[in-house]
């Protein structure tokens, strides 16, 4: 079993690989400015979302991610490996939080020695804004553009940081129950759960020979041309 550092811990796709990583038997730490919001996703939660997410082998830390110290603490424990699922809007965490966040975690893996990080961005961002669907395109140039300049930049620290990497890009996400099915895709990108972006985080960080490390793969539940790996019940002989 590990131990997965998850920043950004309240946020909807944290919540996911915080419980999904649990129910593996893993252990987790968290760091999150609000550590009130940490509950059991709907997604995977079932009657039992929204509750307070709580587990022996749950350590939750609250702290800020651009406060290198409160950062350090996430270390102080035995951490393998690290999922940074880091969002906000600007106006209230500033305009280079995700990539002040993710240096800041990448330099105290480094002193750490762990080496293996998925980091949750966005499908438009880097060189995908072609797969992002055309009203996605406006946003980006408009409402979002601060935000996916932070991105992007986020994405650019992640490649040069010599780490064991895979950036996550995924679709339009939703808080539905998990498909079991996640696909790779090369064209434009559909919608996904946020269960199932989880599922791709906690392989990234867990299996040892990964397809994607060192890669930005966009994934989505529907579409998908390059890769599709069936994660249903029935596949894993469970039905």
């Amino acid at each position: 079993m590990k131990t997965i550092a998850v920043f950004g811990a309240s946020g909807l796709t944290s919540q996911e690989c915080i419980y999904q990583a649990l129910k593996d038997g893993d252990s987790v730490v968290g760091l999150t400015r609000n550590p009130s919001n940490c509950v059991i996703p709907k997604g995977s939660g079932g009657a039992k979302a929204d509750s307070p997410l709580t587990d022996e082998k749950f350590t939750l830390i609250s702290g800020d991610v651009t406060n290198r110290a409160d950062v350090d603490k996430v270390f102080a424990e035995n951490i393998d490996s690290v999922i940074i699922c880091l969002g906000g809007k600007t106006k209230d965490v500033g305009d280079t939080m995700l990539t002040d966040g993710t240096n800041n975690v990448m330099a105290s893996m480094k002193e750490a020695g762990v080496k293996r990080i998925a980091v949750v961005t966005s499908i438009g961002a880097g060189d995908s804004k072609d797969q992002a669907p055309f009203f996605f395109k406006i946003l980006m140039m408009t409402a979002m553009k601060k935000v996916f300049s932070d991105k992007n930049n986020q994405e650019e620290a992640v490649k040069g940081s010599g780490l064991d990497y895979c950036i996550v890009r995924p679709g339009g996400l939703t808080i539905d129950s998990p498909t079991g099915v996640i696909n790779v895709i090369e064209g434009e990108a559909g919608s996904i759960p946020r269960a199932d972006v989880a599922r791709f985080c906690l392989d990234a960080v867990t299996v040892e020979d990964f397809p994607y490390i060192g890669k930005t793969p966009c994934i989505s539940s529907t579409g998908g041309t390059s890769w599709v790996k069936d994660r249903s019940s029935a596949a894993r002989g469970m039905e």
